[in-house]
Protein backbone atom coordinates (compact mmCIF):
# COMPACT_ATOMS: atom_id res chain seq x y z
CA UNK A 1 0.00 0.00 0.00
CA UNK A 2 1.22 3.24 -1.11
CA UNK A 3 1.96 5.92 2.05
CA UNK A 4 -1.52 8.24 2.22
CA UNK A 5 -1.40 11.81 1.36
CA UNK A 6 -1.43 13.97 4.39
CA UNK A 7 -2.94 17.66 4.71
CA UNK A 8 -1.46 20.73 3.16
CA UNK A 9 -0.32 23.29 6.12
CA UNK A 10 0.48 25.59 3.24
CA UNK A 11 -3.53 25.33 2.37
CA UNK A 12 -4.50 25.51 5.91
CA UNK A 13 -2.39 28.42 7.74
CA UNK A 14 -3.87 31.32 8.34
CA UNK A 15 -7.82 29.99 6.86
CA UNK A 16 -11.15 30.58 8.44
CA UNK A 17 -12.29 27.12 9.26
CA UNK A 18 -15.80 26.27 10.66
CA UNK A 19 -16.24 23.07 11.69
CA UNK A 20 -20.26 22.05 12.58
CA UNK A 21 -20.17 19.69 15.09
CA UNK A 22 -16.78 20.69 16.00
CA UNK A 23 -16.96 19.32 19.14
CA UNK A 24 -18.20 15.94 18.54
CA UNK A 25 -16.83 12.91 18.04
CA UNK A 26 -15.43 13.54 14.85
CA UNK A 27 -15.50 17.17 15.06
CA UNK A 28 -12.68 16.90 18.05
CA UNK A 29 -10.21 15.03 15.85
CA UNK A 30 -10.81 17.41 12.63
CA UNK A 31 -10.89 20.50 14.84
CA UNK A 32 -7.29 19.25 16.94
CA UNK A 33 -5.76 18.86 12.98
CA UNK A 34 -6.55 21.79 12.34
CA UNK A 35 -5.00 23.52 14.96
CA UNK A 36 -1.96 21.43 14.14
CA UNK A 37 -2.23 23.12 10.51
CA UNK A 38 -2.35 26.62 11.64
CA UNK A 39 -6.08 27.15 10.73
CA UNK A 40 -8.60 30.10 12.18
CA UNK A 41 -10.83 27.03 13.35
CA UNK A 42 -14.18 27.96 15.10
CA UNK A 43 -16.22 25.24 16.15
CA UNK A 44 -19.98 25.33 16.24
CA UNK A 45 -22.02 23.89 19.28
CA UNK A 46 -26.17 23.08 19.04
CA UNK A 47 -26.64 24.12 22.40
CA UNK A 48 -25.19 27.70 20.77
CA UNK A 49 -26.39 27.90 17.13
CA UNK A 50 -29.28 25.43 16.13
CA UNK A 51 -28.34 24.85 12.36
CA UNK A 52 -32.57 23.82 12.00
CA UNK A 53 -32.81 28.02 11.94
CA UNK A 54 -31.62 29.37 9.19
CA UNK A 55 -30.76 32.46 10.59
CA UNK A 56 -28.42 30.27 13.30
CA UNK A 57 -26.77 28.89 10.39
CA UNK A 58 -25.75 32.09 9.08
CA UNK A 59 -24.84 33.49 12.08
CA UNK A 60 -22.73 30.23 12.83
CA UNK A 61 -20.92 30.19 8.92
CA UNK A 62 -20.61 34.28 8.79
CA UNK A 63 -16.82 34.91 8.38
CA UNK A 64 -16.01 31.17 6.95
CA UNK A 65 -13.61 30.34 4.38
CA UNK A 66 -13.91 26.65 4.78
CA UNK A 67 -16.75 25.04 6.08
CA UNK A 68 -16.46 21.17 7.34
CA UNK A 69 -20.55 20.11 8.24
CA UNK A 70 -20.30 17.52 10.90
CA UNK A 71 -23.12 18.22 12.90
CA UNK A 72 -25.99 15.75 12.84
CA UNK A 73 -28.67 14.00 14.59
CA UNK A 74 -27.10 10.36 14.86
CA UNK A 75 -27.05 7.06 16.88
CA UNK A 76 -27.15 3.38 16.38
CA UNK A 77 -29.95 0.83 15.61
CA UNK A 78 -31.91 1.06 18.78
CA UNK A 79 -32.12 5.34 18.38
CA UNK A 80 -32.70 4.50 14.64
CA UNK A 81 -36.16 2.80 15.32
CA UNK A 82 -36.86 5.20 17.86
CA UNK A 83 -36.63 8.39 16.27
CA UNK A 84 -37.37 8.08 12.76
CA UNK A 85 -38.88 11.67 12.06
CA UNK A 86 -36.17 13.27 14.11
CA UNK A 87 -33.21 11.95 12.11
CA UNK A 88 -35.11 12.91 8.80
CA UNK A 89 -35.88 15.76 10.00
CA UNK A 90 -33.21 17.46 11.63
CA UNK A 91 -30.70 16.06 9.66
CA UNK A 92 -32.25 17.22 6.21
CA UNK A 93 -33.23 20.68 7.48
CA UNK A 94 -29.42 21.04 8.73
CA UNK A 95 -28.05 19.84 5.34
CA UNK A 96 -30.40 22.23 3.64
CA UNK A 97 -29.59 25.38 5.67
CA UNK A 98 -25.55 24.95 5.51
CA UNK A 99 -25.70 24.92 2.05
CA UNK A 100 -27.67 27.95 1.67
CA UNK A 101 -26.09 29.68 4.39
CA UNK A 102 -22.79 28.97 2.78
CA UNK A 103 -23.70 30.17 -0.79
CA UNK A 104 -25.08 33.25 0.58
CA UNK A 105 -21.85 33.89 3.02
CA UNK A 106 -19.69 33.52 0.13
CA UNK A 107 -18.18 30.52 1.60
CA UNK A 108 -15.71 29.19 -0.66
CA UNK A 109 -15.51 25.64 0.33
CA UNK A 110 -18.02 23.29 1.79
CA UNK A 111 -16.92 19.71 2.89
CA UNK A 112 -20.66 18.08 3.48
CA UNK A 113 -19.85 14.65 5.36
CA UNK A 114 -22.27 11.98 4.22
CA UNK A 115 -22.86 8.26 5.21
CA UNK A 116 -22.68 4.62 4.41
CA UNK A 117 -26.08 4.89 5.21
CA UNK A 118 -27.21 6.43 2.21
CA UNK A 119 -26.00 3.32 0.32
CA UNK A 120 -29.28 1.08 -1.17
CA UNK A 121 -30.35 -1.74 0.93
CA UNK A 122 -29.63 -4.17 -1.58
CA UNK A 123 -25.59 -3.13 -2.63
CA UNK A 124 -23.27 -5.62 -4.27
CA UNK A 125 -19.97 -5.60 -2.30
CA UNK A 126 -17.88 -3.48 -2.54
CA UNK A 127 -20.15 -1.06 -2.66
CA UNK A 128 -19.11 0.91 -5.41
CA UNK A 129 -20.22 5.00 -5.59
CA UNK A 130 -22.47 4.73 -8.55
CA UNK A 131 -24.59 2.42 -7.12
CA UNK A 132 -25.87 4.61 -4.25
CA UNK A 133 -28.92 5.63 -6.29
CA UNK A 134 -30.16 2.36 -6.60
CA UNK A 135 -32.83 1.58 -4.52
CA UNK A 136 -33.92 2.60 -0.71
CA UNK A 137 -31.79 1.88 2.26
CA UNK A 138 -32.15 -0.73 4.90
CA UNK A 139 -35.12 0.31 6.60
CA UNK A 140 -33.85 0.67 10.08
CA UNK A 141 -31.83 4.10 8.99
CA UNK A 142 -33.21 4.91 6.30
CA UNK A 143 -34.44 8.11 7.73
CA UNK A 144 -31.06 9.12 8.36
CA UNK A 145 -29.59 7.96 5.39
CA UNK A 146 -32.02 9.12 2.75
CA UNK A 147 -31.34 12.80 4.43
CA UNK A 148 -27.49 12.23 4.20
CA UNK A 149 -27.98 11.14 0.55
CA UNK A 150 -29.51 14.73 0.23
CA UNK A 151 -26.22 16.16 0.60
CA UNK A 152 -25.06 14.24 -2.56
CA UNK A 153 -28.02 16.44 -4.42
CA UNK A 154 -26.83 19.69 -2.90
CA UNK A 155 -23.97 19.35 -3.81
CA UNK A 156 -24.24 18.98 -7.42
CA UNK A 157 -27.25 21.62 -7.42
CA UNK A 158 -25.11 24.05 -6.20
CA UNK A 159 -22.12 23.72 -8.29
CA UNK A 160 -24.62 23.54 -11.61
CA UNK A 161 -27.03 26.27 -10.46
CA UNK A 162 -24.39 28.93 -8.60
CA UNK A 163 -21.03 27.46 -8.94
CA UNK A 164 -20.71 27.09 -6.01
CA UNK A 165 -17.53 24.41 -4.46
CA UNK A 166 -18.61 21.28 -1.91
CA UNK A 167 -18.48 18.19 -2.09
CA UNK A 168 -20.66 15.24 0.55
CA UNK A 169 -17.95 12.43 1.11
CA UNK A 170 -19.88 8.93 1.76
CA UNK A 171 -17.88 7.68 5.61
CA UNK A 172 -17.35 4.48 6.65
CA UNK A 173 -19.07 3.36 10.18
CA UNK A 174 -16.58 5.69 12.26
CA UNK A 175 -15.31 4.13 15.91
CA UNK A 176 -12.45 5.81 18.58
CA UNK A 177 -12.32 7.50 21.51
CA UNK A 178 -14.81 10.29 22.60
CA UNK A 179 -17.66 7.67 20.75
CA UNK A 180 -20.71 7.84 22.31
CA UNK A 181 -20.54 4.87 24.47
CA UNK A 182 -24.69 5.21 25.93
CA UNK A 183 -25.75 1.41 25.40
CA UNK A 184 -29.45 2.40 24.29
CA UNK A 185 -27.93 4.59 21.39
CA UNK A 186 -24.36 3.76 20.56
CA UNK A 187 -23.41 2.08 17.16
CA UNK A 188 -21.73 -1.45 17.59
CA UNK A 189 -17.94 -0.81 18.37
CA UNK A 190 -18.55 1.54 21.62
CA UNK A 191 -21.52 -0.81 22.66
CA UNK A 192 -19.09 -3.91 22.29
CA UNK A 193 -16.55 -1.51 24.54
CA UNK A 194 -18.69 -1.34 27.10
CA UNK A 195 -20.01 -4.18 27.34
CA UNK A 196 -16.43 -6.54 27.23
CA UNK A 197 -14.78 -3.56 29.21
CA UNK A 198 -17.61 -3.56 32.05
CA UNK A 199 -17.89 -7.27 31.83
CA UNK A 200 -14.36 -7.41 32.44
CA UNK A 201 -14.06 -5.68 34.81
CA UNK A 202 -17.00 -6.99 37.03
CA UNK A 203 -16.15 -10.35 36.66
CA UNK A 204 -18.92 -11.56 34.35
CA UNK A 205 -19.25 -14.99 32.88
CA UNK A 206 -21.11 -13.50 29.80
CA UNK A 207 -21.79 -10.99 27.19
CA UNK A 208 -24.99 -10.55 25.46
CA UNK A 209 -24.81 -8.75 22.02
CA UNK A 210 -27.61 -8.09 19.48
CA UNK A 211 -28.38 -10.40 16.45
CA UNK A 212 -26.92 -12.89 15.02
CA UNK A 213 -23.01 -11.80 15.19
CA UNK A 214 -23.22 -12.56 11.10
CA UNK A 215 -23.09 -9.15 9.65
CA UNK A 216 -20.35 -7.41 7.94
CA UNK A 217 -19.15 -3.83 7.96
CA UNK A 218 -16.23 -1.76 7.26
CA UNK A 219 -14.90 0.23 10.13
CA UNK A 220 -12.52 3.64 9.81
CA UNK A 221 -10.32 4.89 12.58
CA UNK A 222 -12.46 8.35 13.68
CA UNK A 223 -8.64 10.24 12.87
CA UNK A 224 -8.31 8.52 9.65
CA UNK A 225 -11.49 10.50 8.72
CA UNK A 226 -10.92 13.64 10.08
CA UNK A 227 -7.84 13.39 7.59
CA UNK A 228 -9.72 12.65 4.68
CA UNK A 229 -11.94 15.19 5.01
CA UNK A 230 -9.25 17.82 5.83
CA UNK A 231 -7.97 16.24 2.12
CA UNK A 232 -11.66 16.87 0.34
CA UNK A 233 -11.44 20.19 1.05
CA UNK A 234 -8.06 20.77 -0.11
CA UNK A 235 -8.44 18.49 -3.00
CA UNK A 236 -11.70 17.37 -4.10
CA UNK A 237 -13.63 19.60 -6.51
CA UNK A 238 -16.71 17.24 -7.49
CA UNK A 239 -19.68 16.70 -6.14
CA UNK A 240 -19.76 12.97 -6.78
CA UNK A 241 -19.59 10.61 -4.17
CA UNK A 242 -16.44 9.90 -2.89
CA UNK A 243 -15.81 6.54 -0.34
CA UNK A 244 -13.85 7.24 2.39
CA UNK A 245 -12.95 4.12 4.38
CA UNK A 246 -10.78 1.45 4.66
CA UNK A 247 -11.88 -1.56 1.81
CA UNK A 248 -11.96 -4.43 4.14
CA UNK A 249 -14.81 -6.27 5.26
CA UNK A 250 -15.14 -7.16 9.24
CA UNK A 251 -17.75 -9.69 10.10
CA UNK A 252 -19.07 -8.34 14.06
CA UNK A 253 -18.37 -11.83 15.48
CA UNK A 254 -14.79 -11.03 14.52
CA UNK A 255 -15.11 -7.54 15.87
CA UNK A 256 -16.60 -8.65 18.99
CA UNK A 257 -13.74 -11.43 19.40
CA UNK A 258 -11.03 -8.50 18.56
CA UNK A 259 -12.95 -5.97 21.39
CA UNK A 260 -12.94 -9.35 24.25
CA UNK A 261 -9.46 -9.87 23.61
CA UNK A 262 -8.68 -5.54 24.04
CA UNK A 263 -10.79 -5.57 26.84
CA UNK A 264 -9.45 -9.08 28.44
CA UNK A 265 -13.21 -10.51 28.93
CA UNK A 266 -12.31 -14.64 28.77
CA UNK A 267 -16.40 -14.93 28.87
CA UNK A 268 -18.96 -16.40 26.66
CA UNK A 269 -20.47 -14.05 24.26
CA UNK A 270 -24.08 -14.71 23.42
CA UNK A 271 -25.76 -13.82 20.58
CA UNK A 272 -29.69 -12.30 20.63
CA UNK A 273 -30.98 -13.56 17.62
CA UNK A 274 -34.34 -11.81 18.36
CA UNK A 275 -32.69 -8.45 17.69
CA UNK A 276 -31.81 -7.16 14.45
CA UNK A 277 -29.16 -7.26 12.57
CA UNK A 278 -29.21 -4.17 10.08
CA UNK A 279 -27.91 -4.54 6.78
CA UNK A 280 -25.79 -8.19 6.12
CA UNK A 281 -22.84 -6.94 4.28
CA UNK A 282 -21.38 -3.19 3.87
CA UNK A 283 -17.89 -2.79 2.90
CA UNK A 284 -16.91 0.17 0.81
CA UNK A 285 -14.32 0.37 -2.80
CA UNK A 286 -12.20 3.00 -1.79
CA UNK A 287 -10.48 3.60 -5.18
CA UNK A 288 -12.05 6.93 -5.82
CA UNK A 289 -11.10 8.74 -3.00
CA UNK A 290 -7.69 7.45 -3.39
CA UNK A 291 -7.14 8.56 -7.05
CA UNK A 292 -8.68 11.99 -6.31
CA UNK A 293 -7.65 12.54 -3.10
CA UNK A 294 -4.28 10.59 -2.09
CA UNK A 295 -6.70 8.90 0.99
CA UNK A 296 -6.00 5.41 2.46
CA UNK A 297 -6.67 4.76 6.09
CA UNK A 298 -3.78 4.15 8.05
CA UNK A 299 -5.09 2.77 11.31
CA UNK A 300 -5.43 -1.14 11.60
CA UNK A 301 -8.64 -2.76 13.03
CA UNK A 302 -6.97 -4.11 16.05
CA UNK A 303 -5.18 -1.17 16.83
CA UNK A 304 -7.96 1.50 17.03
CA UNK A 305 -10.22 -1.06 18.74
CA UNK A 306 -7.46 -1.40 21.68
CA UNK A 307 -6.71 2.33 21.40
CA UNK A 308 -10.26 2.88 21.90
CA UNK A 309 -10.52 0.52 25.07
CA UNK A 310 -8.30 2.25 26.78
CA UNK A 311 -9.59 5.38 26.44
CA UNK A 312 -13.17 4.57 27.68
CA UNK A 313 -11.52 3.02 30.74
CA UNK A 314 -9.39 5.73 31.42
CA UNK A 315 -12.42 8.22 30.63
CA UNK A 316 -15.49 6.71 31.20
CA UNK A 317 -15.80 3.55 32.78
CA UNK A 318 -15.80 5.32 36.50
CA UNK A 319 -18.44 7.36 35.39
CA UNK A 320 -20.84 4.61 34.77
Amino acid sequence: MSPSAQPDPGFWEGRSVVVTGGAGFLGTPVMRMLGELGAEAKATRSAEFDLREKAAATAALDGAEIVIHLAANVGGIGYNRRNPAPLAYDNLTMGTNVFEACRQLGVSKLVAACSVCAYPLETPVPFREETIWDGYPEPSNAPYGLAKKMLLVLSDTYRRQYGFDSCAPVIANLYGPNDNFDLEDSHVIPAMVRKYVEAAADGHRDVTLWGSGRPSREFLYVDDAARGLLLCAERLDVSEPVNLGVGRETKIRDLAAAVAAAAGFEGETVWDASMPDGQMKRGLDVSRARELTGFEAEVPLEDGVEWTVEWFREHELAAV
